[in-house]
């Protein structure tokens, strides 16, 4: 401490300084424990409370779930967790039963991969972690029912999201009702005869294996061979969105390949339609409901059978938006991986084959062989670029164009996927970029059904690339029963629908790009399917009295790994391991007795825990139903303005859109169809806050260094006397330029922190971290401080006399201006009102009582330690947490006059003090009488007055 400090706290031992607000920052934290400060009471269950509380306006205020990381927190981290327990203080004093709490996602492959590093089981270091998160916060003063915390590596929390996912296993989604229903439903329908069997036999002639299959097309939850993202590297699947843009995984940077595996999947595409459609009633930031109209990618079009030459049994089945040009399509691609490809190839070359066709090998078998391989070392997004070369080959077979007859060949190429529409396509490269190119490269015919507004004339062998058009006329496409001729695109369309309909080769629909959930990890640190298979391999669901299945111990924590670049190899989970855990007698209470069993191997995703974490922060005790039906409907039922229910506030990063957000809809979705819950969306209200920043300084070997040991010299950059480079990026532990809340918190306290995370600008936008810059609001709080306690003698200042007139406006118009910013999330412009008002009461000689007051109310929801301190100062026994929060006076609020300008010939003559109120009649009379204006006119005669008051007043002369 420098002689000026010491000499300053000598002479001031009450002033408010870091350690006077450490103190005051512990005492208050420890007694809102003691005293159960921020508990939100139910209506009913164990947490049931005031029942004056409950008859309330209620308020659900929720973070995104925070992961406990190993590192601990950044300032970064808590600016979401700030905001939302300003906007939570603020609702409980104007009145609100506020929910507001805060939980741990905590199962993931971090925790896993230090548990493969150090041996570390995950729970420990997990654990540890979370002990460490919830001590930050705490000190961060964050107004949160610590009696509805948890982490979804409790038992307790984990045994509820096993029972969701079997009652969505035990689910269907029937098309008729629009909803889900019980799959015994769906079973009693083949059993009646209601609903045929696919091969239609009848119900009761099927195998218990064979129903299994039956049942499993349509259960909401199911396991099937189907194409994945195998990273071999990792040891593990990963669904699309954890796959990078040059084929990697997001974790570890490893290669991805496709390949084909037993996996449980989700059947989010039965609910695409509600998944849009639903979006409309919710609250959420545009960009993101775009986000996931497009990910969702709803298109209107046809399917169309085309059959395979000499196959009489099979047949390629495409989806087109565009079947107006059906008699354009001259060849046809197969995704790599489609059934139908292994066959329709042919022992050896058809007679014709063009060379560039064959891709150099000397039968279709090896050609498929050979490109399927080059293919699967591809991810999703790289066979979907637009690339310069492209690459495919002949499968020797050939389809027939079923409205020109036309004989057109298969060929397969990456740049279909079969998780997309049907795995094949119809190619009409005279009017789509990419077959063009294709076409163009294999030398395949080209046929104008689509008339060019250019010059380019018909004969596509001319063009440079395709024409594409939805407002041209279709031409060239006339056939048996058939001609498009002369139509526009639409009328082409319905055309063209109405016959292949007709002939029960096609028909009218709809498709998604959504695909279905990959809903399986190998992994360890994960739950645990509660799912068993008989010695038929047929999947039994565990009763609920044996829930939740806890994971086993496991001597190696990793699954299998591979050499990253080697396709040709498959999973081994660290479960599988565990022959007692895997291998079980037990008696499901089938009425069938004690049989064996195999246990699934795979665990769940880390999304599965939040996807309906909502609902356990409203009973987060009850150990009998997944929640309480009325303190669901209390919380997060539909009303006024929230058709669908859901939490009233929702805060996190953008980067969720789709992931979290999207598979959070489907669980709500399924859960309120069945009856569990009353709210068919999870979120009413999303809000998504920005980033803090910081400078990220690297050496010559783009090496990043210690931002804390940077000089700045000159313009300049040094870094132990090496220049370095400075780029504003993220904050983390890696970039070596993290700061922690509690080197923040103890150079100046935890409200310090609070207020400056939220003056640094608009909260949804992203903004660089500057701890110089903090001294400003610990500034703001030493003023506020002062203005009243003696700083000398630690007594209270303020005086019981009437403010006036001036400080009664400026207490007035800042109470206006800091309640509608607390609503609107605005909270740097609440603490520059808050600012100003402390400021004009700086320069008040003594300080009224009542407007110490209200100042200290109004900053309460941003500075809530030094807060209660002052409001205990000022004689109150009772938490300023749930004090009224101020109301402004409208008298107060209008300023007492406003500027008038008066205008003559369009110059300015003359301004006038008026009060807001004043009439136009009123107004005109004062402007025609001021000197000024009089002096103007001269003499002149008026044509006319335009008045805008109380503002403006434009006089024309005649």
């Amino acid at each position: 401490m420098s002689e000026t400090n010491a000499a300053a706290e000598v002479a001031a031992p009450h002033r408010y300084t870091a350690a006077l607000a450490a103190d005051i920052e512990a005492r208050w934290q420890d007694f809102w424990d003691a005293n159960g400060t921020y508990d939100a009471p139910n209506p009913g269950g164990d947490l049931a409370g005031d029942a004056d509380v409950v008859a309330r306006p209620k308020k659900f205020v929720m973070d995104m779930f925070p992961y406990p990381s190993g590192a601990g927190l950044h300032v970064g981290h808590p600016l979401g967790y700030i905001a939302t327990d300003v906007y939570a203080r603020y609702h409980r004093m104007t009145g609100h039963n506020v929910l507001h709490t805060l939980g741990f996602d905590a199962f993931g492959l971090p925790a896993e991969q230090y548990a493969v590093q150090t041996g570390t089981h995950p729970r420990v270091s997990t654990e540890a972690n979370i002990d460490n998160m919830r001590r930050q916060l705490r000190r961060l003063g964050l107004g949160h029912d610590p009696r509805r915390s948890f982490a979804t590596i409790d038992p307790d929390y984990y045994k509820w999201t096993q029972w969701i996912f079997l009652r969505i296993f035990n689910s269907w989604y029937d098309p008729e009702a629009k909803k889900a229903r019980p799959i015994d439903t769906l079973a009693a329908q083949f059993a009646s005869g209601e609903r045929a069997t696919p091969d239609g036999r009848p119900w009761d002639g099927l195998t218990e294996a064979e129903r299994a299959d039956v049942l499993g097309e349509y259960r909401l939850a199911y396991a099937s061979d189907a194409p994945v993202n195998w990273c071999p590297g990792l040891g593990t699947v990963l669904a699309n969105e954890e796959v990078t843009a040059d084929g990697r995984s997001e974790r570890g940077n490893f290669p991805v390949f496709k390949a084909k595996l037993r996996q449980w999947n989700m059947r989010i595409t039965a609910y695409a339609d509600r998944l849009l459609d639903d979006l409309d009633a919710l609250d959420w930031p545009e960009a993101i409901k775009l986000q996931q109209r497009n990910w969702i990618g709803r298109s209107e079009g046809a399917r169309v059978d085309f059959p395979v030459q000499d196959h009489p049994d099979a047949k390629i089945t495409v989806f087109t938006t565009r079947q107006d040009t059906l008699f354009g399509a001259t060849y046809m691609v197969l995704a790599p991986e489609h059934d139908l490809v292994d066959s329709i190839v042919p022992a050896a070359w058809p007679e014709g084959t063009h060379d560039v066709w064959t891709g150099g090998h000397a039968t279709p078998a090896a050609a498929v062989d050979a490109y399927r391989k080059q293919a699967a070392a591809k991810s999703d997004v790289e066979r979907q670029a637009e690339a310069k070369d492209k690459t495919g080959v002949f499968t020797g077979a050939y389809a027939v164009n079923p409205v020109s007859g036309d004989r057109v060949p298969v060929f397969i190429a990456d740049y279909v996927l079969m998780g997309y529409g049907t795995g094949a396509i119809m190619a009409v490269p005279a009017h789509d970029g990419r077959d063009f190119a294709f076409a163009r490269a294999f030398e395949l015919p080209m046929r104008c059904v689509v008339e060019p507004s250019d010059d380019r004339g018909t004969d596509p062998s001319t063009w440079d690339d395709a024409f594409a058009s939805y407002d041209a006329k279709i031409v060239n496409s006339a056939g048996e029963g058939v001609s498009l001729d002369g139509l526009g695109v639409t009328e082409a369309k319905a055309r063209i629908t109405e016959w292949l309909e007709a002939r029960a080769i096609g028909e009218g629909t709809v498709n998604f790009r959504l695909r279905d959930w990959l809903f399986s990890r190998q992994r360890y640190w994960g739950e645990p399917f509660p799912i068993v298979y008989d010695e038929d391999g047929v999947a039994h669901a565990l009763p609920e009295s044996m829930l939740p299945l806890e994971l086993p111990e496991v001597e190696d924590y990793s699954p299998r790994t591979f050499d990253p670049d080697d396709a040709d190899t498959s999973p081994e989970t660290p479960l599988s391991r565990n022959e007692e855990w895997v291998n079980v007698v037990l008696d499901l209470g089938d009425g069938r007795g004690p049989r064996p069993f195999r246990r699934e191997t795979n665990t769940m995703p880390n999304w599965a825990g939040s996807c309906w974490y909502e609902l356990r922060y409203l009973d987060p005790h009850n150990s009998e139903q997944l929640v309480d039906p009325g303190t669901e409907r209390y919380w997060m039922g539909p009303r006024d303005g929230q058709p669908h229910g859901g939490v009233d506030l929702y805060v996190g990063g953008a980067e969720h859109a789709v992931l979290h957000l999207l598979y959070a809809r489907f669980w709500s979705k399924v859960l309120f169809d069945l009856g569990h819950v009353s709210s068919a969306e999870p979120f009413h209200k999303l809000y998504n806050q920005g980033m803090i920043q910081a400078y990220v300084y690297r050496d010559s070997r783009g090496i990043a260094v210690p931002a804390a040991e940077v000089e700045e010299r000159d313009g300049a950059y040094w870094y132990q006397g090496e220049k370095v480079t400075r780029l504003l990026g993220k904050m983390g532990k890696s970039l070596k330029n993290a700061v922690t809340p509690d080197e923040i918190c103890a150079e100046y306290g935890a409200d310090t922190l609070r207020l400056y995370e939220m003056a640094m600008g608009p909260l949804d936008v992203s903004r660089p971290w500057d701890t110089r810059a903090v001294v400003g609001q610990y500034r703001l709080l030493q003023r506020l401080w002062r203005n009243v306690v003696d700083e000398a003698t630690g007594e209270v200042t303020v005086v019981d006399a009437e403010p006036d007139e001036d400080t009664l406006r400026a207490l007035h118009k800042a109470i206006d201006g800091v309640r509608q910013d607390m609503v609107g999330l605005r909270f740097n412009t609440a603490i520059a009102k808050i600012t100003e008002l402390n400021n004009h009461v700086t320069k008040v000689r003594e300080v009224p009582r009542s407007i110490a007051e209200r100042l200290v109310l109004l900053i309460a929801p941003l500075a809530p330690h030094i807060a209660e301190e002052l409001w205990r100062k000022l004689g109150h026994d009772a938490s300023v947490v749930h004090e009224s929060f101020p109301v402004a006076d409208p008298a107060y609020v209008v300023d007492e006059t406003v500027t008038c300008v008066v205008q003559v010939k369009g110059k300015v003559k003359a301004r006038l003090e008026v009060a807001p109120s004043v009439s136009d009649e009123e107004l005109e009379a004062q402007a025609l009488g001021d000197p000024a204006v009089v002096a103007a006119l001269n003499g002149a005669g008026i044509r006319k007055v335009i008045v805008r008051a109380p503002k403006l007043v434009n006089i024309v002369p005649a």
